[in-house]
C-alpha cells in the first residue's frame, strides 16, 4: 500500500516527526516557526517540505501547496503547541489570546480535513484546574466534527524502551465515522515490577546501556570548537546502542534508511568545565543532585530524569541543565542527551550546544512517537508491511550551523525572534511558571 501522509506542527528538529516515519507514514510537511530549528528538521528530513513559519500564519491550502500533494488524504495531523502556562482567565480559556497556539492546530486539522490527530503536551493539563482547558479543547474538536479517545493518557517514554523518565500527555482524535486509536501497551518497565503484569516486560535501558559505548568527549581536543570528529575509539555496544548505532536488523524500522558514515562522532560539542565544577561533579552521588548547580548524576543502572529545553530568545534565553554524567565530572553531550532520548546516531542537532540541547529537550522521544504512530497506522489500517523504504542522502551540513539571523536568510524571511535577555526577572518568573506545569 501507498504509505499514509502525516503533517507535523510546531515541529521542532523532528521527534514526533521520527517516530511517524518509523512506524510507516510519509511526513510530507512539518511547520516549525523558529528558523534555527526549521533549517535542522529540513537537514534530517529533506523530502519533507519545511514552513518556517507560526502555525498561526498558514492555512490547510498553504501547507498542501508547499508539500505538493494536492488534494491527497493527509491521515494525521501531530504536534504539541509549545506551553506558555495556559491561562484560565475568563469564561473561555481556548478565547484567551495566549491560548491561541492550541486554537491554530485544531483549525489547520479542519482544513486540511485530516482522517486523525495526535496532541501532545505537558501532563499538567491533565490535573487541577487545567482540566478545565483539557475539557474545552476536546469540545472544540467534538464541535468541529472529530471524535476524541477518552480517558485521556498521560505516557511515560520510559515504557517504551526510552532510558529517561519523561511523562507527556497524548491525546487521539479521529474524524466521526473512523476508529479511534487504542492507547499502546508499555513495552519496557523502569524498575522492579514484581507481582503486576508488567512484571513480564524487558527493563528499560540503563544510562551506562545508552552511552557506554561512545567515544569520550574530552580525548578530543576539537570538539572544544567543534561538535563532530572521525574515530574508530567505540565501545562495544549493548542491545540499546546498536539500535542507536543501527547495527541490527530492524533498527530503521519502517523510516527512510540515511546514508550516514559510521565513523564520525557528531553533536558532541564538550564544555570546558572549572576545576571546581569538576570536583563538585565527583563528589555527587549518581542518582543525586549536585547541590549548586543543581545538576542531576545520571546512575548508571537507572534512567535519566526528564531533560529540558529551556527556553527561546523570546523568553529570555534560559538553558536547562543537562545532567552530569555517571562516570565523568561533566556535562552531557548534545549527543549524549541524543541517546538518552532514543535519537539514532543519523541525526543531527544544531552544531551548537545550547541549539543542540533545546532541541533535544523540546521534542518528544522518537521511540515513544513510533508506539503512537502505530496505534494511528492500525486504526488507517495501515498495519501490514509497507515494503522497505529505500535509502535517501541526508540534507546539507551548512543546515546545521546557522544562526537565527542566517537561517532567516536561508528562508526568506524576517528574523521572528528577539535578540536573547538574560536579565529579565518577569521572564525568568515566567519560565518558572512554565517549569511548573511540566
Amino acid at each position: 500500500m501507498d504509505r499514509p501522509l502525516g503533517v507535523d506542527l510546531f515541529a521542532g528538529a523532528g521527534g514526533l516527526s521520527l517516530g511517524f516515519e518509523q512506524a510507516g507514514f510519509d511526513i510530507v510537511a512539518a511547520v516549525e516557526r523558529d528558523p534555527v530549528h526549521a533549517a535542522v528538521h529540513l537537514f534530517n528530513f529533506p523530502r519533507c517540505a519545511v514552513l518556517p513559519q507560526s502555525v498561526s500564519d498558514v492555512t490547510g491550502d498553504d501547507i498542501r501547496k508547499a508539500a505538493g500533494i494536492g488534494d491527497r488524504k493527509v491521515h494525521v495531523v501531530f504536534g504539541g503547541a509549545p506551553c506558555q502556562g495556559f491561562s484560565l482567565i475568563g469564561q473561555r480559556a481556548l478565547d484567551d489570546p495566549r491560548n491561541g497556539l492550541v486554537l491554530e492546530f485544531v483549525r489547520l486539522v479542519v482544513e486540511l480535513d485530516a482522517d486523525y490527530f495526535v496532541f501532545e503536551n505537558v501532563k499538567g493539563l491533565t490535573v487541577g484546574r487545567h482540566r478545565k482547558f483539557l475539557r474545552e479543547l476536546i469540545a472544540e474538536f467534538e464541535g468541529r466534527g472529530y471524535r476524541v479517545k477518552e480517558p485521556w493518557r498521560v505516557l511515560n517514554a520510559n515504557q517504551f524502551g526510552v532510558p529517561q523518565s519523561r511523562e507527556r500527555l497524548i491525546l487521539f482524535g479521529a474524524k466521526k465515522g473512523e476508529v479511534l486509536p487504542q492507547y499502546p501497551s508499555p513495552l519496557t518497565v523502569p524498575g522492579p515490577a514484581e507481582g503486576s503484569e508488567l512484571s513480564l516486560l524487558p527493563p528499560a535501558p540503563t544510562c551506562e546501556e545508552a552511552l557506554g559505548d561512545l567515544p569520550e568527549a574530552e580525548w578530543f581536543a576539537t570538539l572544544t570548537s567543534d561538535d563532530e570528529v572521525r574515530t574508530t575509539r567505540w565501545g562495544p555496544p549493548s542491545a540499546y546502542a546498536a539500535e542507536m548505532r543501527c547495527d541490527t536488523p530492524g533498527s530503521w524500522h519502517r523510516g527512510y534508511p540515511r546514508v550516514f558514515d559510521r565513523e564520525v562522532l557528531t553533536s558532541s560539542q564538550r564544555t570546558d568545565h572549572t576545576d571546581i565544577s569538576r570536583r563538585r561533579f565527583g563528589e555527587t552521588a549518581p542518582g543525586t543532585v549536585e547541590p549548586i548547580s543543581r545538576f542531576f548524576r545520571l546512575p548508571p543502572d537507572g534512567q535519566s530524569n526528564t531533560l529540558r529545553a529551556g527556553t527561546d530568545s523570546s523568553r529570555g534565553a534560559f538553558t536547562s541543565p543537562r545532567p552530569i554524567h555517571y562516570a565523568r565530572q561533566r556535562c552531557v553531550t548534545v549527543r549524549e542527551m541524543a541517546r538518552l532520548h532514543g535519537f539514532p546516531d543519523w541525526f543531527r542537532f544544531h552544531k551548537t550546544k545550547w541549539h543542540g540541547a533545546r532541541q533535544v529537550g523540546n521534542a518528544v522521544p522518537p521511540p515513544m512517537a513510533r508506539a503512537v504512530a502505530e496505534s494511528v497506522l492500525a486504526a488507517v489500517g495501515g498495519s501490514r508491511a509497507l515494503g522497505d523504504p529505500e535509502s535517501i542522502e541526508l540534507g546539507d551540513s551548512e543546515l546545521l550551523g546557522l544562526g537565527m539571523r542566517e537561517a532567516s536568510e536561508f528562508f526568506g524571511i524576517e528574523v521572528p525572534i528577539s535578540g536573547r535577555d538574560r536579565k529579565s526577572g518577569a521572564k525568568k518568573r515566567k519560565q518558572e511558571e512554565i517549569e511548573a506545569l511540566r
